[in-house]
């Protein structure tokens, strides 16, 4: 696998929003340096949501974007989610809570699924498409940064899984519309999830 795409934000007001966003990411061709709470220059406009040490980075496999060109009928070209990064040759379903990228002397972990909201149905330009991005079981990554240092787009990069049980993305987002079983809530409450998406988990269900 190796890195296809760094992709960088700045404040944007979508159509029919009141507020600002950083979800229009666009590629850089130039190495960024990354730190505990991502990429510096990249723009985090609700704090309350976005960013921090957890959800420091938004990544996408190749072949997940893909299969969202193929299922949408048009180009998704780097940066359309709101992702950072882009990996060539991952599939965001292969990928667990607490698997490691290694990508030069940068390590990230992946630490929750991205929990699709009307700010990227916004941003796609389709009021369902958050539903519709829930349904495909295919989320991007958020991920800690583990040790920072600088990337550049054509870098390896290496996938270390978790040693411990494997609770991948997919099940993560797809446990938040259910009602968990005891053994999987110990499951989930057990990978070394964001302390947002932990949060989300321990919630009662309505």
């Amino acid at each position: 696998m190796k890195l296809t795409a760094i992709c960088l934000g700045r404040p944007e007001r979508l159509p029919g929003k009141s507020y600002k966003t950083g979800i229009g990411k666009m590629p850089v061709n130039a190495p960024m340096m990354i730190d505990t709470l991502g990429l510096v220059g990249d723009a985090v406009c609700n704090a309350r949501h976005h960013g921090g040490p957890d959800q420091a980075i938004l990544l996408e496999g190749s072949l997940t974007m893909d299969w969202w060109a193929e299922r949408l009928g048009r180009p998704v070209p780097p940066g359309m989610f709101g992702e950072n990064l882009v990996i060539d040759g991952l599939d965001n379903r292969d990928v667990a809570a607490g698997d490691r990228f290694l990508i030069g002397e940068v390590v990230l972990e992946a630490a929750s699924p991205r929990v699709p909201c009307n700010t990227l149905a916004a941003r796609m330009g389709d009021p369902g498409f958050a539903r519709l991005y829930a349904q495909a079981a295919r989320p991007g990554i958020y991920c800690r940064v583990v040790r920072g240092g600088v990337l550049e787009a054509g870098q390896a990069v290496a996938l270390q899984p978790y040693a411990g049980e494997r609770v991948g993305m997919a099940e993560l987002l797809s446990g938040l519309a259910r009602d968990l079983s005891a053994e999987d809530r110990r499951r989930h409450l057990s990978a070394p999830l964001g302390v947002r998406f932990r949060a989300l988990v321990e919630a009662p269900k309505r």
